[in-house]
């Protein structure tokens, strides 16, 4: 398959005649397709699950999906550019991911961590293909989504941690109640750690999955 990002992925483990629900995993800033990829063998095994590669190298093993820049003052500036463009590329990697496998195209979908939540945000709202996704540790950026749909019938598994100082949890906060207020499903939960993901976290996200499948 020819495609502008690199991948790695799980083949389904259960022999089936029937086409495989897919799982996407979006990493965040200064990672790689790896990080998240270590939950592949815990997850379902009737998942076809792939991993992206961020486009922007960082140097070493690190990539990101957009540039973050800071000014004189040390504020943060997130590249929103780059972030469309990259969204763009997941659309397009997935868009020729099941013109090339037997997918199931209404299960697909997308877990993203960090800079990866925030564009699976952005992802899923500027189109109706993805049913389901996992945000783990980011937030809803209204600036990436080109146009609120009249309907949407994707839901969505939020999680954040409590004393996250990277992404403040005040910023996740908002994400369930403007889905909400847009009638769009939604779970949204806590856990007592900074920004990563606590093993919790892991086992109800599974359970949500596995409720979709």
């Amino acid at each position: 398959m020819t495609t502008t990002l690199e991948y790695i992925e799980r083949l389904p483990k259960k022999n089936s005649e029937k086409p495989a629900p897919l799982l996407v995993l979006l990493h965040g800033y200064g990672s790689n397709e790896m990080d998240l990829y270590s939950f592949a063998d815990e997850l379902q095994d009737e998942l076809h699950i792939v991993s992206l590669r961020a486009p922007h190298s960082l140097g070493g093993q690190g990539f990101a999906w957009y540039s973050i820049n800071f000014d004189a003052d040390q504020n943060k500036f997130s590249d929103l550019d780059e972030a469309r463009v990259s969204q763009s590329k997941i659309a397009e990697f997935i868009d020729t991911f099941i013109a090339n496998n037997e997918i199931d195209t209404n299960k697909i979908f997308v877990l993203g961590f960090s800079q990866g939540a925030i564009l699976s945000y952005g992802l899923s709202l500027n189109s109706s293909k993805i049913q389901h996704v996992i945000a783990l540790s980011g937030y809803l950026n209204e600036d990436l989504i080109k146009s609120w749909p009249k309907e949407h019938t994707t839901d969505y598994f939020i999680s954040h941690g409590s004393v996250d100082q990277v992404i403040p949890v005040t910023l996740a906060r908002k994400a369930p109640v403007i889905l909400t207020e847009k009638g769009i499903a939604n779970s949204f939960q806590e856990y007592p750690v900074g920004h990563g993901v606590h093993p919790q976290n892991f086992y109800d996200f599974k359970s949500w999955i596995g409720e979709r499948l």
